[in-house]
């Protein structure tokens, strides 16, 4: 049984955590004692309801607000598959969790509410989903039933989602889906109240995505978390180089190259949890022996030597800014790509993101919070990189201030 990751994303209180809620419970993925749990908690707020977002907002803080803070991870199986949802805060304060809790998405949920339409925060998310290159968005038009359930609402904001979509450059697949998460019309199955909308509900379309595995057909790419020289009698010569395969597969026999020494060599063995395998895929932790004794490092990566591979020391990236300080050129910051750490310079700043008019505005000399645009970096050593665009899990980084230890801004590459 495969498993569907999925990201929620919109303005605050447009019912993220109560749409999450409403699936769970129409699923029937809550145990009894949970469910009391919240309707307890439900009448002690004096409402005439079960309060479906309790169910996802965990801290007492968001309970005390009634928002999201925090990414929320949630669990939950049909007949069909299972299910892994990320429920990101909607306020623009904690933008940085949404992306956090959106980077491994295959696909995601943004809630629009249908009395307010498209925000702010809606064109942020949307935009930050087609920088993270998420193939599939569910544009839900939540609390249909505060409009009258009126067909004309849900068609304006559709439009509207759609031009935007436009504008960004969003390649990837928008399915409209009017909802009343509060009370499941077309969350898991179809409403009588809207029968205008001849598609299906929410759940049908989740049970029916195709997840990609693509992971396994791109280049290889190990970077060395640590090398392993155990310097006992049992084991006196051996020399092996642990990490994650981040990308592609690697085979027993497989020459390869390291970099940044260039050295060749071949893989002689692949463990995976003390067992020997003839290939190693994405997203396993390996320790891979080679043939020869090269001088091999952490942060150093192996890849096949038929590979088309770059070392590069400059280049230019799109950038969501995380921190309340400004970004100004010049200024020095860690970037980590991977388990690499480098020295790295901002030399340049390209363009902002206008949310209001969608457009790159490029007279300008900052980044403020929550900004996303275009830099110029240079790095004081090398890193072993692909394009976003090519290779997503070789294609981004973070850049953090070498002095408070905080990651000011999570980064795409866009041209090396």
């Amino acid at each position: 049984m495969d498993i569907l990751r999925i990201a929620t994303a919109g303005s605050v209180d447009d019912g993220k955590s109560t749409l999450i809620g409403r699936l769970l419970y129409d699923t029937k993925s809550i145990t009894k004692d949970k469910l009391e749990a919240v309707e307890a908690s439900s009448k002690r707020k004096g409402l005439d309801f079960v309060d479906l977002s309790l169910l996802t907002d965990g801290l007492i803080a968001e309970r005390e607000q009634g928002i999201t803070i925090d990414v929320a991870h949630i669990y939950f199986t049909t007949e069909k598959r299972k299910y892994i949802i990320a429920d990101t805060p909607g306020h623009v304060e904690y933008t940085r969790n949404m992306i956090t809790g959106a980077s491994n998405a295959e696909a995601s949920i943004i809630l629009v509410d249908a009395r307010n339409g498209v925000w702010e925060q809606t064109k942020r998310h949307l935009s930050i989903f087609a920088l993270l290159h998420v193939q599939t968005v569910f544009v839900c038009v939540n609390k249909m039933d505060l409009v009258g359930f009126d067909e004309q609402v849900y068609v304006q904001i559709t439009e509207e989602v759609q031009q935007l979509a436009t504008k960004i450059g969003f390649e990837g697949q928008l399915i409209f889906i009017p909802i009343a998460a509060k009370y499941g019309d077309n969350v898991v199955e179809h409403s009588a109240r809207m029968n205008w909308y001849s598609g299906e509900p929410l759940l049908h379309y989740l049970e029916a995505l195709a997840v990609h595995q693509k992971d396994d057909t791109l280049p290889a790419r190990f970077p060395v978390q640590f090398v392993i020289r155990p310097h006992s009698n049992e084991h006196h010569d051996f020399r092996g180089y642990a990490g994650k395969l981040i990308s592609g597969t690697l085979s027993a026999g497989e020459k390869v190259v390291v970099l940044p020494s260039l050295k060749t060599s071949t893989i002689s063995t692949i463990t995976v949890a003390e067992e020997e395998r003839l290939v190693a895929k994405a997203g396993e932790s390996v320790v891979l022996q080679l043939e020869d004794d090269v001088d091999i490092s952490r942060g150093n990566m192996i890849v096949p030597a038929n590979s088309k591979h770059q070392q590069v020391n400059s280049f230019t990236a799109t950038l969501c800014w995380m921190d309340e300080d400004k970004l100004a050129p010049g200024q020095a910051y860690l970037l980590q790509h991977g388990v690499h750490v480098v020295k790295a310079k901002v030399t340049g700043i390209t363009s902002v993101l206008n949310l209001e008019t969608m457009e790159e505005n490029t007279e300008v000399s900052s980044f403020k919070l929550n900004d996303i645009g275009k830099v110029n970096l240079k790095t004081a050593k090398p890193i072993f990189a692909d394009l976003y665009a090519e290779n997503s899990r070789n294609g981004a980084f973070i850049l953090i201030n070498e002095f408070s230890n905080t990651t000011v801004a999570v980064g795409f590459i866009q041209h090396l």
